[in-house]
């Protein structure tokens, strides 16, 4: 589509607004809104339904009783796959409304959105819906006159709370494979990003999910979510955001019915560059894709490039070459090269950052904030070198558009300060050594390393982390896991 023509699906658009409880669209009890904000513009787009704590009882409730009246959870597996499979397929029809509704919301490049992000969700409901009838259950090798059977059986009422980057990926990377499993769901969008959820209950309605399997309620993480959290009747939380949020979830179910917490947290990807790598050019492709994407805004994002000192100026330069294509521009418009900041709160909030470095590294470009037709919350792709490993920059977890370069000498002092950190989410690694790969792999402290490509995602593929970046396990067969407890039947009959 044309930069003309997203206009025009945007202008065209009916923004779903209120919460989605037992089937049924519903203001909250409250009365209570917010307004929607177009942070490329700071134009309101809508008035939406402040969900509260009332509200989160109403879902939960509806989504108990789906659960127990098995409406879905004893639906047979394949006839659930089926109605996952039409729910895929109505998202299909509905590309370009949903691309245009994340880039309106958070910001998002409308390129990204429809090039990549509302197909991958697609992709991944596909996959786990194709994967709800592929459950099997074990029998244990016991001694003749007893069987042991051991099944994956539904938890019951999942809770889901997601962030605003990736609004409608993040909602299938959790109701996806709860859904497949049998469970119903509440899921609480982030308030900068509820469009996409919305419209996905509205939609699984329409593809014949039971009501109250799916119920979205929109609100504020302190209200809302904490709700959520701290719900007894709540039987899993999954989390996807913010180290600091993750710690107060786990401290809810502390608190109340100690629900399973599934925490996928912040992160400070490290990317290391060795000189045996012989196309740089294809690496500074990826290291730049790795920080720059969505904004930076990614919990993934590459933020912490190891080069080593021999090739360290002439892969800045190439680096350099590419900001030109990172540009910030109107988020709708095709030729943009990074969209706005989720909102003007946040953009602050990495300027301070930006301001931080800028007292011990080189400012190597960018570092300004900037406008689009005089409105928007848009930074400038940044980059920082001569970054100590212990400064600021290097250290906290920005969600911005800025690289911290930090130079090495040995392959050792690499690892070391790649793994100075108290996220473990993902690393990255460029070397044409195929023992320098297995060998520096192993020992980086992340749940994902990449070698010679950065931050790759697959339904095939569990994403997660380690130490701070969180416990959860997100895509795959192991993400049905958190959704599912083993239940063990004994049968001991007369031989």
């Amino acid at each position: 589509m044309t930069t003309r023509n997203w206009h025009e699906t945007a202008r065209s658009l009916t923004l779903p607004t209120q919460a989605v409880i037992g089937g049924r669209r519903v203001e909250a009890r409250s009365g209570k809104s917010f307004t929607s904000i177009n942070p490329a513009t700071g134009e309101a787009l809508a008035e939406v339904t402040e969900g509260g704590a009332v509200d989160i009882d109403l879902a939960v409730a509806s989504a108990r009783a789906s659960f127990e009246s098995g409406s879905w959870s004893r639906r047979p597996p394949a006839q659930r796959k089926t109605v996952m499979l039409r729910l895929a397929e109505l998202m299909r029809a509905e590309m370009a409304a949903l691309s245009a509704m994340e880039s309106l919301d958070m910001g998002k490049l409308v390129r990204d959105a429809s090039g990549n992000d509302v197909p991958a969700a697609i992709n991944i409901l596909q996959w786990h819906a194709e994967e709800a009838d592929k459950v099997y259950d074990e029998m244990a090798p016991l001694p003749e006159g007893n069987i042991g059977m051991i099944r994956r059986v539904p938890l019951g009422v999942v809770g889901a709370v997601v962030p605003w980057n990736f609004p409608l990926n993040m909602a299938v990377w959790k109701c996806a494979p709860a859904l497949a499993a049998g469970n119903s769901v509440v899921l609480k969008p982030a308030e900068q990003s509820p469009f996409t959820a919305i419209r996905l209950a509205e939609l699984a309605l329409e593809a014949g999910l039971p009501e109250g399997v799916l119920n979205v309620v929109p609100g504020f993480g302190e209200t809302a979510g904490q709700a959520l959290g701290r719900h007894m009747d709540v039987d899993c939380l999954a989390f996807t955001g913010s180290t600091a949020v993750g710690k107060l979830f786990l401290r809810y179910a502390g608190e109340t019915n100690m629900k399973q917490v599934w925490l996928e947290c912040g992160g400070k990807s490290p990317v290391i560059v060795f000189p045996d790598c012989q196309d740089l050019e294809a690496a500074a492709d990826q290291v730049a894709s790795g920080i720059f994407y969505n904004q930076g805004q990614v919990c993934s994002a590459s933020s912490r490039l190891f080069v080593h000192e021999s090739i360290e100026k002439a892969f800045l330069d190439l680096l350099l070459k590419r900001i030109p294509g990172y540009l910030p521009g109107d988020p709708l418009d095709t030729r943009s090269g990074l969209g706005a900041m989720v909102d003007a709160n946040h953009a602050r909030n990495v300027m301070r950052f930006i301001e931080e470095g800028g007292k011990g590294a080189t400012l190597v470009t960018g570092g300004k904030t900037t406008s689009v037709n005089g409105k928007g919350s848009f930074i400038e792709p940044t980059i920082f070198a001569d970054v100590r490993p212990d400064a600021t920059i290097a250290r906290d977890e920005i969600f911005g558009p800025v690289l911290s370069v930090i130079r090495f000498r040995e392959e050792d002092e690499a690892i070391r300060m790649a793994n100075d950190s108290i996220y473990g989410l993902a690393a990255s690694i460029f070397t044409d050594d195929l023992s320098r790969a297995h060998r520096v792999s192993s020992r980086l402290n992340a749940g994902v390393v990449a070698v010679n490509v950065v931050d790759p995602v697959s339904p095939a593929v569990p994403f997660g982390g380690f130490k701070q970046s969180g416990s959860g396990r997100d895509l795959s067969r192991h993400a049905i896991e958190k959704y599912t407890a083993l239940k063990t039947t004994w049968v001991r009959y007369r031989t």
